[in-house]
């Protein structure tokens, strides 16, 4: 067998000489061995080799898993992925899979008219998204830096240039937060802005793509995903996040913007919202808890509380909220748009409201960027931007369970 596949190779022994002969009884289960021969068919009409000359390339001096059981400890898998790969067929597929995906991804997005860029991976401060950072030292400059946790404010630097009205970068963010079954410290993000559209548009964008994507790599827009048949079709439905918390719980908060006030209803529904600092982080809690599970289907959870959300644009209906939405299928976050703040005045605010919060305890406030406000200083062109998360894109499409599975080396704890 090769990349490509199997095939049966034989020889008879006349063709061998005695020192091949002596080699093929030595080759064990894990050697790399490469033939020469015809190509013909057996009695059978099985293709094969009908092999003339050998050669040992490689040698493996390690047991491969039994051929029928094969790699069954899953945390052996992760920590041995090339061994995994070697007995798993379903294990190259994904991966291969993964890697059409995102070559599908870049071609549709080329083919609208999107730049490609790139942008730093160490950056001078935390920034983009609220997420707590890793953070290394730069010995000659002699100054701490930061794994990006989201390429945002740097795109959006690019838009300010006027590179191009569409650009986008598919690269990896890194939080420092904890891990589980969607969550890896280590991530890839596809990331995209459009100049003179807002969020509505970043919607339609957000279907088109992954539906066609869906289509081109799997020929179909209804996929399985354990036990739930999942029908990728445009157009998506959509639901602002109080409407779609009514509808769960019956509680309306439009007209419950109190912090207190939504405390208690959180805690009448079972919820401890101790930790949260403002009425937004109080409706995120009990969407999280109360919606989310929920939605299987693709849906648009749109207007998003101003609060949490320090880089979209006011609602232009509603000051407290913000055009910001997430995609959400089978429960989890696949996208995250917004109509984007590029007002400097109101982003300084934000920052500094930001600021208060990390004052008060809050690890995964962002810090203000004075490099970026001078940015939009200049003057930002209104624009719409789209970030979607490739490895959970990946999860949905391949039918994988966790996170780990479409990772070749994810992160892991120590071993003793």
């Amino acid at each position: 067998m090769d990349a490509s596949g199997k095939i049966q190779i034989f020889s008879h022994k006349e063709n061998l000489s005695e020192d091949k002969l002596k080699i093929l009884k030595l080759i064990d289960i894990g050697d790399i061995v490469g033939f020469t021969g015809t190509i013909r068919r057996t009695p059978r009409g099985e293709l094969s080799i009908k092999s003339t000359d050998l050669k040992l390339l490689s040698k493996s001096l390690l047991p491969l898993p039994e051929k029928f059981h094969g790699l069954t400890d899953v945390e052996t898998r992760y920590r041995q992925r090339y061994v995994d790969m070697i007995v798993n067929e379903d294990v190259r597929k994904t991966f291969r899979t993964r890697s059409l995906i995102i070559q599908k991804i870049r071609e549709y997005l080329t083919k609208q008219g999107f730049l490609e860029v790139e942008t730093p991976m160490l950056h001078p401060q935390a920034g983009g998204a609220n997420a707590r950072p890793f953070i290394t030292h730069h010995n000659t400059l002699d100054m701490d830096m930061f794994l990006r946790i989201a390429p945002e404010l740097y795109l959006k630097r690019l838009m300010v240039g006027g590179l191009s009205e569409k650009i986008f970068e598919i690269n990896r963010s890194f939080r420092n937060e904890g891990i589980d079954i969607r969550h890896n410290p280590e991530f890839t993000m596809m990331e995209l802005y459009q100049a003179y559209v807002d969020y509505n548009e970043m919607m339609v964008l957000t279907e088109n793509l992954v539906s066609t994507v869906a289509q081109e790599v799997l020929g179909t827009m209804k996929i399985q995903y354990g036990e739930n048949e999942i029908d990728l079709t445009p157009p998506w439905d959509r639901k602002t996040m109080l409407g779609a918390i009514k509808e769960y719980t019956g509680i309306d908060f439009s007209s419950c913007y109190a912090l207190e006030d939504a405390k208690e209803k959180a805690q009448a529904m079972g919820i401890n919202p101790e930790d949260c600092d403002n009425w937004g982080q109080v409706i995120d809690l009990i969407f999280e808890e109360k919606v989310e599970p929920h939605l299987i289907q693709p849906v648009h959870i749109i207007d998003y509380p101003r609060d949490i959300s320090p880089l979209a644009k006011v609602h232009r209906d509603n000051e407290r909220l913000t055009e910001r939405f997430e995609t959400r299928v089978n429960g989890w976050e696949i996208a995250n748009a917004f109509s984007e703040l590029t007002d400097p005045i109101d982003q300084r605010m934000r920052f500094e409201a930001q600021m208060q919060a990390k004052a008060n305890g809050d690890e995964e406030a962002m810090p203000i960027d004075e490099d970026y406000i001078c940015a939009l200083e200049h003057g930002a062109p209104p624009m719409g931007g789209l970030g979607v998360g490739i490895d959970r894109l990946v999860m949905l499409l391949t039918n994988s369970p966790s996170i780990r599975d479409v990772i070749a080396f994810p992160t892991l704890k120590k071993k003793n």
